[in-house]
C-alpha cells in the first residue's frame, strides 16, 4: 500500500532512541537515520567508552556488567536531555527499569528487531562483544531474544531489520515516523 507523507511533517521535538540486540544495526542505522533527519547522533556505548577511558569489553572484563549498566544507566540519563539527536543504545540497556521509564516518557523508542539466525550472521564478522565471548553467537541471540524480545516490546515503534542494505531499515523507520 503506498503511503502519502505530508510536504511539511512535524518537527521532531525529543530524542529518538534505537532498541535492541546486538547485531540489529542501532549504531549504523543511527547513523543513517540522524543524517536522513539532520539531527546529531550519539553512540551511548562510545559515550560510556569516553566517560570510563576503556572499552565496552574492558569494562566488563574489569569491573563486571553490573558496573558496566549503572555508567549506561547513567549516561542515558545524560543523554536523554530533551533535544532532538538520535541515540543508539546498548542490547541491554532497555532492560533496566529506570532507563527504560526514562526513555518511554521522554524519547521516542524504537525497537530494531531481526532474527536471531541474522544477528548470528552478523556479529560473526568481529570478536568485540563481551556477552559472546567463547560462545555460540547463535544460542546467546536465540537465549537473549526469549528474555529480551518482551521488553524491546514495550517500544512503541517496531521496525524489522531484513537482510538487506541499511538504508532499507533507514526508510522504514522514516515511515513509522510519517517521513
Amino acid at each position: 500500500m503506498l503511503q502519502t507523507h505530508p510536504a511539511n511533517p512535524e518537527p521532531i521535538t525529543r530524542p529518538i532512541v534505537l532498541i535492541g540486540l546486538m547485531g540489529v544495526g542501532k549504531t549504523t542505522v543511527g547513523r543513517r537515520l540522524a543524517q536522513r533527519l539532520k539531527l546529531p547522533f550519539v553512540d551511548a556505548d562510545a559515550e560510556i567508552e569516553a566517560a570510563a577511558g576503556m572499552t565496552v569489553a574492558e569494562i566488563f572484563e574489569r569491573f563486571g556488567e553490573p558496573h558496566f549498566r549503572d555508567g549506561e544507566r547513567r549516561v542515558i540519563a545524560r543523554l536523554i536531555d530533551g533535544e532532538p539527536k538520535v541515540i543508539a543504545t546498548g542490547g541491554g540497556a532497555f532492560l533496566n527499569d529506570e532507563t527504560r521509564a526514562l526513555i518511554l516518557d521522554q524519547a521516542t523508542a524504537i525497537w530494531l528487531d531481526a532474527a536471531p539466525k541474522v544477528l548470528a550472521e552478523r556479529v560473526a564478522k568481529r570478536d568485540h562483544r563481551p556477552l559472546l565471548r567463547g560462545k555460540d553467537p547463535l544460542k546467546v541471540l536465540t537465549e537473549l531474544a526469549e528474555i529480551r524480545n518482551p521488553i524491546y516490546a514495550l517500544a512503541p515503534i517496531h521496525v524489522v531489520s531484513k537482510v538487506a542494505p541499511h538504508e532499507a531499515t533507514v526508510s522504514a523507520i522514516l515511515a513509522e515516523l510519517g517521513r
